[in-house]
Parts: structure tokens; C-alpha cells; sequence
């Protein structure tokens, strides 16, 4: 059976669950391994997928021969056929953070459940620990990412555009083997860094500016998440000791982040260094990476998770003053037992690009 399947039949048992209804298509495309529409049904009897006909084709050459799955085309399923998948399964679960009321109230009728129950993320939580292909995945799309980075150093110059960077980014991306962007490409220059979730503008790079880069490859599904600060001509003093300041916090964070110990306690370590020096950390300290570029856990002062082995996380401490600058520095990690493994190896010293 899909190891994968195995484990979420292991965690129903828990929650007392016979059936589960998975629609949402991140969870879909991680149990499968296969990018395709449907629902998988998982029944106290069998692993049903429902797809169309769009998909019949390339879901039975993969699925019939790595598992244990009866596949129909949607098509061809009746009111009957629907109520027979869960006429045993006294609960099933579903996904209360994905499915809308509507579709609550269609699976409702379509199956005729008798006690639908919410599940918690049961399968984002077990997303959390990666195995070692999606690893490779995501550390390949690192490595994009890195040479990246390095091509932007000598690429970015005074009088170029945000909107040009980040154009430039997409365009390495999709020439050095990523399937596309992890999401969409963060550059904030002057000013416009204080805002933690910018985005890119015709505003023109200025001698002086510090240029924040927020951006990600994605290859086979798998995302990478890294931001680097630069700095165009010149940095002045006192942005040298905020940039010094949260390359201190997120260096302290990682050490800590380990098997075993709680995510909250390294994000509010992080958020007490800051305020140590009169500063906030106004976003969470970091989130797990994977399919998606946000995923469980989130790295914050209320996080109910500890690091685990092969979870793979971010760092990215950042401090922001309104109308005048910010600075943000981010990692993606894979935490090991005694130490994490951090995966965008890209450099962390300050660097002044198109220097007179």
C-alpha cells in the first residue's frame, strides 16, 4: 500500500474516522506523486481516486501499477454508485480549512454521510516530514535559487527597475531547469522594503537603496525560499547595524532549530532579541516548505509543533521602519537531529552591488 496512504489510514484510527473525502490539490498531488484534478476517497474498504476524462489515461498508467487504488471517470458515477463508497463509515473526515460551505453541502448529499467530521489538517501535518526524494526535490530548487542569487550580484544595477529584477528572476529560473516560480517574486528597493510582502513596481533603483529579495524556484512540485538584502552603490552606518542585528537573530535561530525542540521557544527567543534593541518581529519567525512555500509548521510564539527530523523550514527574522527601509534575511533548512542543515548556501555579508 502508498506508504503515504498507510499513514493517513493510521491517523484516522485516532480520530475515529472510516471514511475520508481529500479535495484539496496540494494533498491530492502528494499522495499520488501525480499533478492531476480529482478527489480521493478513502473508505474503511478501499482507495478510491475520481477523476475525469482528462486524466483517466495517464492516472491508470501510474496508479494501477504503484498502488492499491480504483480509479473511475466521474462521468460514469450515479447518485448510487456515490452512496455506496461510504454506506459502512459511521464518520468521515474532510477537509474543514479547504472545502467551501457549499461543497460541505454537496459531499453531504452526494455521499450521503451520516456524520461528516472536521480533521485537523491530517494530512498536512503528516507533509511535514519530508522523505528523501522530496528532499532532493527541494534541494535542487535551492540550488537554483543560489545560482540565481549569485547571477543577480552581478546583474543588478542603479537605474534598473524593480519590475526588470524581478523579471530577470523568472526568466534564470525557467533557463536553469525550475519548473517556474515557488510564488511570486518579492523586490522591494528604498523605501518600499518596509513592507514585508511588497511587490515589484516601476520604481527605479537609487544610489543608497537597500533592495530586498524575496523569491523561490520550484522543481517537480517542491519549492525553495530564500531572501537576501543588498545594497545598491553604498550602505549607510545605520543600516549596517540593523542588517548586523538580524543576521545575528536568524544565525542564533537556526542553531536552534533541532529535533525536539518547540518551534515557539526559537521564535520567541528571536522576538526577545529584538526587543532587546527596541525592535519587533511583526511576522512569524519562519513556516515549513514544501508543495506549498507555506506550509505547517509556522515558526511562531504560539506554534503548538516541535522540530522534527526532515522537516524543512525557513528562518527569516526582519526588521522594518515604516517609509524608510527594511531588512529581511531568510533560509530554507532541513532540521537533523543534533543540527539543521541549511540548504540555500548563498552569501550573508553584506553586498554592495553596482559599486563605483
Amino acid at each position: 500500500m502508498n506508504d503515504k496512504i498507510r499513514c493517513i489510514r493510521e491517523k484516522m484510527k485516532l480520530l475515529n474516522l472510516q471514511g475520508l473525502i481529500i479535495s484539496n490539490p496540494v494533498n491530492i498531488r502528494y499522495i499520488l506523486g501525480l499533478d492531476v484534478e480529482g478527489t480521493i476517497l478513502i473508505t474503511d474498504k478501499e482507495n478510491i481516486f475520481i477523476t475525469d476524462a482528462r486524466y483517466i489515461e495517464e492516472v491508470n498508467e501510474f496508479l494501477t501499477i504503484n498502488d492499491e487504488f480504483v480509479i473511475y471517470d466521474a462521468k460514469d458515477l450515479s447518485d448510487v454508485d456515490n452512496y455506496y463508497f461510504f454506506q459502512d463509515c459511521e464518520n468521515v473526515g474532510f477537509e474543514e480549512y479547504y472545502v467551501t460551505f457549499s461543497n460541505y453541502e454537496n459531499m453531504i448529499r452526494k455521499y450521503r454521510i451520516k456524520s461528516f467530521e472536521e480533521t485537523d489538517k491530517i494530512v498536512e501535518k503528516i507533509r511535514m516530514i519530508k522523505d528523501e526524494e522530496e528532499i532532493k526535490n527541494i534541494e535542487k530548487a535551492c540550488k537554483i535559487t543560489d545560482k540565481c542569487f549569485n547571477y543577480l550580484i552581478n546583474y543588478i544595477k542603479i537605474g534598473m527597475t524593480e519590475r526588470e529584477i524581478a523579471f530577470e528572476i523568472e526568466k534564470f529560473f525557467i533557463e536553469n531547469g525550475a519548473d517556474s516560480l515557488a510564488f511570486e517574486t518579492i523586490v522591494a528597493s528604498g523605501e518600499n522594503s518596509s513592507k514585508p510582502h511588497a511587490r515589484p513596481t516601476d520604481k527605479v533603483i537609487r544610489y543608497g537603496d537597500p533592495i530586498t529579495i524575496d523569491f523561490g524556484a520550484k522543481v517537480n512540485g517542491y519549492s525553495s525560499d530564500m531572501t537576501r538584502t543588498v545594497f545598491a552603490g553604498c550602505i549607510l552606518d545605520e543600516i549596517r547595524e540593523l542588517y548586523n542585528l538580524v543576521l545575528k537573530v536568524q544565525q542564533k535561530s537556526i542553531k536552534c532549530m533541532k529535533e525536539g525542540i518547540p518551534c515557539k521557544t526559537v521564535a520567541r527567543d528571536a522576538e526577545n532579541e529584538l526587543y532587546i534593541y527596541n525592535y519587533s518581529l511583526i511576522h512569524a519567525l519562519g513556516h515549513g516548505v514544501g508543495l506549498d512555500v507555506h506550509e505547517l509548521p509556522i515558526i511562531s510564539h504560539n506554534s503548538k509543533f516541535s522540530f522534527k527530523e526532515n522537516m524543512v523550514v525557513t528562518s527569516e527574522p526582519g526588521i522594518y521602519i515604516p517609509g524608510k527601509y527594511g531588512i529581511r534575511i531568510e533560509d530554507t533548512l532541513r532540521i537533523g537531529r543534533l543540527e539543521p542543515e541549511v540548504l540555500t548556501k548563498s552569501s550573508k555579508e553584506i553586498i554592495i552591488v553596482d559599486k563605483k
